[in-house]
């Protein structure tokens, strides 16, 4: 049977905690990651790649499974993120469910957590398959131990079967995906492939080559704060000028009224008193001028609050990533590979845009085309988190193809 190890290689991962933490200022930013990485270099020993070497600077696991021809071949790589969302991740016991026949499943029945068919209509989709959930109180970790799993079965697959022509497939496992930060210091020209691959998406027959251009402002409102009994033109409340400063921005363009191509702001974080205020949003948009224009009221917002106000208002913008889409239409062979190995699979593509980023949207800006291909899981970051086994199989199934198809 193909992939006969990967149901309890993925089970052995998602056991091992390696959340990410926004607070933190180490590389990477949990000790755990370390570990985990640690012990992936170990099985990448164990199967026989090369040039497996983990940067401690960096803290990028990279290895080669070199080419087994003389015949010429792209040289590909494969990537995925070892941390796991801002969710309990601790203590986490999967739960296999094999033949699921389209009913709710009962994650815990002592706490009475269930996850239905109600809320989660996408669950007859599975009907008949494996599928990997939580027990209800922590998130499963598929996203992104699911491509990990499948980029190392894929690889010890073609490593075992050397009639499988290929060139040299590179592979790389990060961290600190979720928050942001493991790709800005990611060694493209040491990865040295012409183009590369995220296992990073969802549903079975994802093909994602375009994310958000995103930033990012916080602004730092300044109050003046007197006793209410003698505030008359002197008090200026930092509170009542954020939520003046929040109802500024466009009540319908907000993540819960968008979809598709439409971008968006979101209010992420505000902390207010009196005396200080700070509101921290996303920017988030896929066409690059609407983006510009995004910025510029976000600019805009301040400007019209100081000269309301007096200059209270201080702000940080910075730009997070970009649409890598911009860079993928420069050189298709990436995406075009992808969905010929899926088309030659029975696999239909569903090529949609990420409402989001992945490594891959600031690796394609470092010379490496990457698009972000699904990993057969669905409801990430949460409780009601699962992986269909036969799909994860299907993404390893499209990683071979990939590496068959990359012949020049």
């Amino acid at each position: 049977m193909k992939y006969e190890t990967m149901l309890d290689r993925f089970l052995n991962y998602v056991k091992f905690e390696s959340r990410s933490d926004a607070a933190s200022t180490t590389i990477p930013s949990t000790p755990q990651q370390k570990e985990f990485l640690k012990m992936l270099r170990l099985e990448l020993e164990e199967i026989g790649l090369s040039d497996i070497k983990l940067n401690e600077e960096n803290w990028f696991l990279t290895a080669t499974l070199p080419a087994n021809t003389d015949k010429p071949y792209d040289k590909i790589g494969f990537i995925s993120h070892v941390d796991t969302a801002d969710f309990n991740a601790i203590n986490i016991k999967p739960n296999v469910v094999e033949n699921y026949d389209g009913n709710d499943i009962i994650l815990n029945e002592e706490k009475n957590i269930v996850m239905t068919t109600e809320a989660f209509p996408n669950l007859k989709n599975y009907v008949g398959k494996t599928l990997i959930t939580t027990d209800g109180t922590t998130l499963l970790g598929a996203d992104d131990k699911a491509g990990i799993v499948e980029i190392v079965e894929a690889v010890k697959y073609l490593k075992e079967h050397p009639e499988i022509e290929h060139g040299d497939i590179r592979i790389a496992f990060g961290p600190d995906e979720e928050i942001g930060r493991g790709a800005d210091r990611f060694d493209a020209a040491d990865f040295g492939t012409e183009y590369a691959y995220t296992m990073d998406g969802s549903v079975l027959g994802e093909l994602q080559y375009e994310s958000f251009n995103a930033a990012q402002i916080t602004y730092k409102i300044t109050g003046v704060s007197v006793h209410p009994g003698t505030a008359k033109n002197k008090m200026k409340n930092a509170n009542t000028i954020a939520a003046e400063l929040a109802m500024m921005f466009p009540e319908k363009e907000v993540p819960e009224h968008t979809d598709g191509y439409e971008g968006f702001y979101l209010l992420h974080d505000m902390k207010s008193r009196i005396e200080e205020a700070t509101l921290t949003y996303i920017i988030r948009d896929f066409d690059k001028e609407n983006f510009a224009k995004r910025k510029l009221f976000c600019e805009e917002v301040a400007k019209k609050i100081n000269e309301k106000y007096g200059n209270v208002v201080e702000y940080d913008m910075f730009d997070q990533y970009y649409n890598m889409g911009d860079v993928i239409a420069e050189d298709k062979r990436s995406v075009n590979k992808a969905e010929l190995a899926m088309r030659n699979l029975g696999i239909e593509p569903i090529i949609i845009p990420i409402r989001g980023g992945t490594d891959g949207s600031k690796i394609s800006y470092m010379g490496i085309p990457t698009p972000n291909i699904f990993v057969g899981g669905e409801n990430f970051h949460g409780q009601y988190e699962f992986s269909c086994l036969e799909h994860m199989k299907s993404a390893a199934d499209v990683i071979v193809e990939i590496a068959k198809l990359a012949k020049k």
